[in-house]
């Protein structure tokens, strides 16, 4: 797919002349919410957009994960719902989103928001209980943040019914179109009435999202605050030349190093082989990926999240949507896949206005494919041929020689930090996971 810039929108400046909440005539219980969270300053990409977004355009928002979408959307649709109530199964207004860690993120922020102007906003995801979910939505809801599999199945058993959605929002469409999504997320839309809202946003407008705006959306306004490359303002990037016999005592220096980590490698079988390695040395790592349950992956993230885990090893599930504050590392143990795979692995530090290292390990043979990709992905990386106990990889990563007493795993059942998210439920107090289908299996990845 070739990236576009999409000329057939009409587009409206990225800067906007708003520089408070206050301004923007917001319901006063959603103004009064803010406050007392304490944000009163709106980052660009909410600036730019919640103009006309409030006043019922459609928009369309290109903005890098971490730059601020959920409110852009998010005060957008509670503003508007304000005062309303929904009828039973009928949701007044929907966010799509490719994960379920995305969708639990998206929760945090927006739940607190709707509980401050009497609305109901829940979730409906895969992995998680689908009765739950059933009788939320015949009590009412809102505002519903799904993903496009389990949004599905409720549509198909008659638990949703989507006539009455006002306004759509997508976050992440390029990586719903990546993840095969889009005839999903089509034939949602289609059942929403045609004359509603639609709010969309990408980190990149590609072929894919470029058809599926110019099919649902209307004279949408569009918005750019940051472009499809990585910020050399805020990252340091490198390409780290390791011979394949020493790579693997490179990763354990690297990953037991001070601060939050997050290792990202190309399959789920590498991240349990890695994570295993690393805490027979002594590092207390987490593994991430599509095949633990949703209970599992809430742990590791709540103890990524806590500090009481400073190492996510992890696919490239944890490469969009996972927003953990203080990430001073990312390491491609594994190269991304492409430029686009890059950014949005690279994009999980630096955010906010901090500062990060994205390092990438390569043997000679990828030195070549590597440099094109990064090319391609607007960066230019320094780099250092390196050896295990070499202060050059301890000067770029802080590597160190780990401890080497293994980490013991401890069991403990889940008790979120998070306002809102609830691990899945035991069945028959056997705490087995729900029976699916294959129409389920997939949802489980969603």
């Amino acid at each position: 797919m070739t990236e576009t810039l999409m000329t057939a929108p009409a587009a409206s400046p990225s800067v906007s002349g708003v520089t408070t909440f206050a301004e923007l005539n917001l319901p006063q219980p959603l103004n009064r919410a803010l406050g007392k969270a304490g944000m009163r300053t709106p980052f660009p990409i909410q600036a730019a957009t919640l103009p006309d977004a409030l006043a019922g355009r459609d928009v369309l928002g290109r903005a890098q994960t971490g730059s601020g979408k959920t409110l852009a959307f998010g005060l957008a649709l509670l503003a508007r719902l304000s005062g309303g109530k929904a009828a039973a199964r009928r949701p007044r207004a929907l966010v799509l989103v490719p994960t379920r860690e995305l969708a639990m993120q998206v929760a945090d922020v927006l739940i607190p928001l709707a509980k401050a102007t009497n609305l109901w906003c829940r979730t409906a995801v895969g992995g998680m209980s689908m009765q739950r979910q059933v009788d939320a939505l015949a009590r009412g809801v809102d505002l519903l943040i799904a993903t496009p599999g389990r949004l599905s199945d409720h549509v198909r058993q008659g638990t949703c019914v989507l006539d009455e959605v006002e306004m759509v929002a997508l976050d992440e469409a390029d990586q719903m179109a990546d993840m095969g999504f889009l005839p999903q997320v089509r034939e949602i839309l289609d059942l929403t009435p045609r004359d509603g809202q639609r709010l969309l946003f990408s980190a990149t407008l590609d072929d894919a999202v470029e058809n599926l705006v110019r099919a649902y959306l209307t004279d949408p306004v569009t918005h750019s605050v940051a472009p499809a490359t990585a910020s050399v303002d805020t990252m340091d990037h490198y390409l780290l030349q390791v011979d394949h016999r020493d790579k693997q005592a490179v990763v354990t220096e690297i990953a037991a190093r001070e601060g939050r980590t997050i290792l990202f490698v190309r399959t789920k079988h590498h991240v349990d082989r890695l994570t295993t390695r690393l805490r027979a040395n002594g590092v207390h790592a987490g593994a991430l990926h599509g095949g633990k349950t949703q209970g599992q992956r809430n742990r590791v993230l709540d103890d990524f999240r806590s500090g009481r885990v400073p190492v996510l090893v992890a696919t490239d599930v944890a490469a969009r949507g996972i927003h953990v504050d203080d990430v001073s590392l990312v390491l491609h143990v594994d190269p991304a896949a492409d430029h686009k795979d890059y950014l949005h692995r690279a994009g999980r530090t630096a955010r906010a206005g901090a500062s990060g290292v994205v390092v990438t390990l390569v043997t000679r043979e990828q030195r070549r494919t590597v440099r094109r990709m990064t090319d391609r992905a607007g960066v230019r990386p320094r780099h250092a041929i390196v050896r295990p106990g070499d202060a050059e990889l301890a000067r770029i990563t802080g590597a160190r020689t780990p401890s080497g007493v293994p980490v013991v795993e401890r069991v403990r059942s889940y008790r979120p930090s998070r306002p809102g998210v609830r691990g899945p439920r035991p069945r028959h107090g056997r705490g087995r996971e729900p029976r699916r289908g294959s129409a389920g299996r997939r949802n489980a990845a969603a």
